[in-house]
């Protein structure tokens, strides 16, 4: 089967083009630009078009699946339908990618990636397709052969649906996207629930008010009574962590905060499904944490650089933890925060938590929304976070001693000493990496 995929360069489109293409599948796709994982897939096998014009489709294709961000007017997508080719949406070809499989379907609005790369590293011979590179396997794809699969399953279009879950792990259910549910909490909780009943096994976090009082029989985490956090400390300047789980004993995983203590657990409830516990000890250990998540970009002994996906009040909080707690370890002070807010919907609909969320004795940068093809709206940044006395800069740029801020008029700041931690979901990752 051909099957050319438009939108192929994004982390959740370029999962399922490598785990079809690793099954024998003919797979090709297209991009807007070049990027670091387009040149990745070419050096897999993969064709990769960029950038997206009607001429990509050849018309031999047997498929054509699109990416959510993917407009109806795309001239990719207008041509595979005047040539009757079938096309699906990311979410309609999830049954093509996992049916007949045994799905571990990990779901939730926070902690979804860590979990699911943690549960893939535990269950070391299944299949994973996550959300975000994990740095044991170098990839957002594992391919083993096996039927099982550690999937990575998306609420914001109600996608995990699809997802034909064997076993349903999810993490909270804290509303989020809320722009594609019509701003309805009732229509969002069901689709959590339609997505619960699906599934034979469920792993549910106690410490959300909705999976609380879900009804569904479930094997449930309650992280105040189940998890004890014995402490945190540095193995080679990486982060980890030591709790108790239950009566199972002791475990160790890469990391700082009790979310990722909680990720864990879960991650090891649903594996006691597949395999022994001493096994799943030993095999947690293979967990060397993900791209873009608390990702230690640089060290040195005076200045770290991180790079955070958080884009959630709920989860810039949570990592701030952790870096105040790696601060302490390391011994250093100064804290910098670079946030580029993503998407104008989520800001205006987290306003106020967004507001609250930086705290402690931090500087606070803040760079241009990242629209993710919203339209524009006015915000006043300076009466919302004035508190802050934050900068405003245009862009990062990373040098060799750190990074430097960059306003209409140059180089307004040097960050080179401390800890610089940059937040967001849109191309901050590439700033701070050099490579925009």
């Amino acid at each position: 089967m051909k099957i050319h995929f438009i939108g192929i360069g994004g982390i959740g489109l370029s999962a399922l083009a490598r785990f079809l293409h690793h099954e024998g599948y003919e797979v090709k796709g297209s991009d807007i630009k070049e990027t670091p994982l387009v040149q990745k897939l070419r050096q897999e096998g993969i064709e990769v078009f960029v950038p997206q014009q009607a001429d990509n489709i050849q018309g031999d294709e047997d498929v054509v699946i699109y990416s959510a961000a993917i407009k109806p007017n795309n001239p990719e997508l207008v041509a595979a339908k005047k040539a009757g080719i079938k096309t699906l949406s990311r979410r309609e070809a999830l049954p093509l990618v996992l049916g007949g499989k045994r799905v571990y379907a990990v779901a939730g609005a926070h902690g979804k990636s860590t979990t699911s790369a943690i549960l893939a590293s535990i269950l070391k011979d299944a299949n994973a397709i996550i959300g975000a590179e994990s740095k044991e396997f170098g990839s957002n794809v594992r391919f083993t052969g096996s039927e099982t699969v550690v999937f990575e399953a998306d609420e914001s279009d109600a996608s995990f649906l699809n997802s034909n879950p064997y076993c349903a792990i999810v993490t909270n259910a804290e509303p989020e996207h809320m722009e594609f549910y019509g701003h309805d909490l009732d229509r969002f909780y069901e689709a959590y629930e339609k997505f619960l009943d699906l599934a034979k096994v469920r792993v549910l976090s106690q410490a959300d008010p909705f999976l609380r009082n879900v009804s569904l029989e479930a094997i449930r985490l309650d992280p105040k009574e189940d998890i004890r956090i014995k402490g945190h400390f540095l193995k080679d300047d990486e982060p980890y962590i030591r709790f108790e789980l239950r009566d199972f004993g002791e475990f160790e995983v890469w990391g700082f905060g009790e979310h990722i203590a909680l990720d864990a657990s879960l991650a090891i409830l649903a594996a006691m499904n597949e395999i022994g516990l001493e096994e799943i000890r030993e095999n947690l250990k293979n967990y060397r944490g993900i791209k873009k998540r608390f990702d230690i970009v640089e060290k040195k002994k005076d200045f770290v650089l991180i790079d955070d996906y958080a884009h959630h009040p709920t989860e810039i909080e949570a990592t701030l933890k952790s870096v105040f707690e790696y601060a302490k370890l390391k011994g250093l002070e100064n804290i910098t925060i670079i946030w580029q807010p993503h998407k104008y919907s989520r800001l205006l609909d987290n306003l106020d938590r967004f507001r609250e969320c930086f705290y402690g004795n931090v500087r606070l940068v803040i760079l241009p929304v990242w629209a993710a093809g919203e339209e524009p709206v006015e915000i006043d940044f300076d009466k919302h976070f004035g508190h802050y006395e934050p900068i405003f800069a245009d862009r990062v740029k990373r040098e060799e001693e750190g990074v430097v801020l960059l306003g209409k008029n140059g180089v307004m700041q040097s960050l080179n000493d401390g800890i610089v931690v940059g937040f967001g979901a849109g191309d901050i990752t590439y700033q701070l990496r050099g490579l925009v």
